[in-house]
């Protein structure tokens, strides 16, 4: 089972969004209490009612602008169902690589096993089934350290810089030494492995750029 992002809080919007709904809220109810009370409207809503009153759906202003709001509305409920977080990469919880081997050797080990030693391991994989999944991540540029860190290890770079995406990481390395075809076949090894040892969910994949070094 695939790990599932982490989703942002949106705390800071949250509250916005909170604190503008209380303030429109309580100026309406202001404003009826205020009409209960015998008391002239604010001018703003009786400008409103006077221009509902004259404008009508069919208006190609009041058109506009309700396609304007459709639009917007449409916009928010998208970013709303996005997780957000687009700085961390997923990685794989250690029972997506474990758990086909785990369950063939305990298949293995239940058959030699008495019954009372299968009990045992069937509550201990049924509590360990109970428990929410391990889910990690590692933020884009703490990976691309490592990556960067990986390929200054490689005979003949001088300098590297990397950049990480969701789909690809782009690798720009500098040799001071050694041919340019043996650094980047060096260089691609280095990656993949570092890819690999990252453990990510969705590897990207490497695109790699080896200039000599401009004297």
């Amino acid at each position: 089972m695939t790990a599932r992002r982490f989703r942002s809080a949106r705390r800071i919007p949250a509250a916005l969004v909170a604190l503008l709904v209380l303030a429109v809220a309580g100026l309406f109810l202001y404003d009826l209490a205020a009409v209960r009370a015998d008391r002239p409207a604010m001018a703003w809503r009786r400008e409103l009612a006077h221009r509902l009153e004259v404008h009508t759906p069919a208006d190609p202003g009041v058109q506009l602008a309700g396609v304007a709001l459709a639009l917007a509305g449409v916009v928010l409920l998208l970013l709303a169902f996005t997780p957000g977080i687009r700085s961390i990469l997923m990685m794989r919880s250690p029972g997506q690589d474990t758990g086909q081997d785990t369950g063939q050797d305990t298949g293995q080990d239940t058959g030699q096993d008495t019954g009372q030693d299968s009990g045992h391991e069937a509550g201990q994989d049924a509590v360990e089934a109970s428990r929410p999944p391990l889910r990690a991540g590692i933020g884009r540029k703490d990976a691309a350290q490592v990556l960067r860190d990986r390929a200054m290890e490689v005979p003949g770079v001088r300098s590297a810089r990397v950049r990480m995406g969701r789909s690809r990481v782009r690798v720009r390395a500098t040799s001071h030494f050694r041919e340019l075809d043996e650094v980047r076949a060096d260089l691609d090894a280095v990656i993949a492995v570092g890819i690999e040892e990252l453990g990510l969910v969705h590897p990207p994949r490497p695109r790699l750029r080896v200039r000599r070094r401009a004297d």
